[in-house]
This record gives C-alpha cells, sequence and structure tokens, in this order.
C-alpha cells in the first residue's frame, strides 16, 4: 500500500468525488461541502452506495487536508474543496483517473476500467490501463493497487486500490465436494443430451 496511514471509506469516497468531479463538472469544481456530500451520496457510479451527513463529510475533510490529500480554495463565499491526491502520491493524471474510478466503484477488471473512466481519462486502449496499473502495483515506496486473483468462471482478473489497505475479498470458488456435484451434474446432462440426439438421428433414419 502507499505509505502512510490506511484511509478509511469515506476519506476514499470524498477524495474519489473531489476528483471525478473535475474532470466531469469544471465549472462547479472546486466543490462545495453540500455538492461534495451530494456526490458522496449518489446513488449511481457508486460501490456501496452510501448516507452520510454534511458533518461526516466535513470532519473526512479536516483529516484530508491534515494529510495534504485536499486543500479549501479561498476567495470564495463559501469555502470549496479541491484534491492534492496526484501531487500526494507522486503519480501523474492517468493513475490518479484509475484510482478514483477504484475508490468510487470498487473492484473492476482493466476492461471496465477503461470504459468507466471514459469522462476523466480517455485510454487509447486495454493495454494502456494495464500500464498504468502495473505502475500503480510496482511502486517502490508502497504499491496503490493490487491484482486480485482471478473468480471462478472470470475470464480477467479484477484490480482494487490499496488507499484503505490490504483488500478483503471472498474467494467464490466452490468447495472440493461441490464441484464434484457439480461435475457429475453436468456429465449427466451431456449423456441426457446424447441419448435425445441418438434418439433424432434415429428417427430421421427411418423417415428417409
Amino acid at each position: 500500500m502507499f505509505e502512510g496511514t490506511a484511509l478509511s471509506l469515506l476519506q476514499t469516497r470524498v477524495l474519489g468525488v473531489l476528483i471525478e468531479k473535475q474532470r466531469t463538472v469544471p465549472d462547479s469544481y472546486p466543490l462545495t461541502l453540500n455538492a461534495l456530500v451530494t456526490g458522496c451520496n449518489q446513488k449511481s457510479s457508486r460501490d456501496p452506495v452510501l448516507d452520510v451527513s454534511e458533518g461526516d463529510v466535513a470532519a473526512v475533510i479536516d483529516e484530508l487536508r491534515g494529510l495534504e490529500m485536499v486543500n479549501e480554495v479561498s476567495g470564495s463565499r463559501v469555502p470549496r474543496y479541491e484534491h492534492l491526491l496526484g501531487r500526494a502520491l507522486q503519480i501523474p493524471s492517468q493513475s490518479v483517473a484509475l484510482l478514483a474510478v477504484l475508490m468510487l466503484r470498487g473492484p473492476q477488471t482493466a476492461g471496465e476500467l477503461r470504459l468507466n473512466c471514459e469522462r476523466l481519462h480517455r485510454f487509447a486502449d486495454i493495454s494502456a490501463v494495464e500500464g498504468f496499473l502495473d505502475e500503480l502495483a510496482g511502486r517502490e515506496i508502497g504499491a496503490l493497487v493490487v491484482q486480485l486473483p482471478k473468480q471462478a468462471g472470470a475470464r480477467e482478473c479484477r484490480w482494487a486500490h490499496l488507499l484503505a489497505g490490504e483488500v478483503q475479498f471472498e474467494s467464490r470458488e466452490l468447495p472440493a465436494s461441490g464441484l464434484a456435484e457439480r461435475v457429475s451434474q453436468l456429465e449427466l446432462e451431456v449423456a441426457e443430451l446424447k441419448h435425445a440426439v441418438a434418439l433424432l438421428l434415429a428417427a430421421n433414419a427411418d423417415e428417409s
């Protein structure tokens, strides 16, 4: 993980919202506290969906300011806030975009990340996404993402961020007994299909 204290879920959500809105609604950025709360509680493009108060978000902003990841912008009637994640972690804007989508939506494959990053940064292809993910995972001062073990039946591995510490994941692999039972069931279904095909072939032969 990155060099520093592991962040909370709400801290990563606030950072993710700031990064997202910087790219998607630049005219409203930096964000007011009210806009941040709305973004944190947004139901679309969020996993998990949260229901947090203005006080919760205000406390998190203070914590992130202490970590030099968020800054309050002066010169406005209402306090506004901007993220400093790229500077704090010394990573390029492409990597910031990937981290934002992971913080907002949870673990995803490289293909999903390319699609979901479209409004934040347009990657040329999946290999470009994988290149930045590999850089984030191989940082000498601490990995920022990790590739999760491939789940049973999945074609691709998912990636997760490490800003909140080590990732806890559940394996969806069937236990040995359950797997053996499933194989037996599939073998039975194949045998029944073979029998049905043989009957059809025999009936066609009789008709001809």
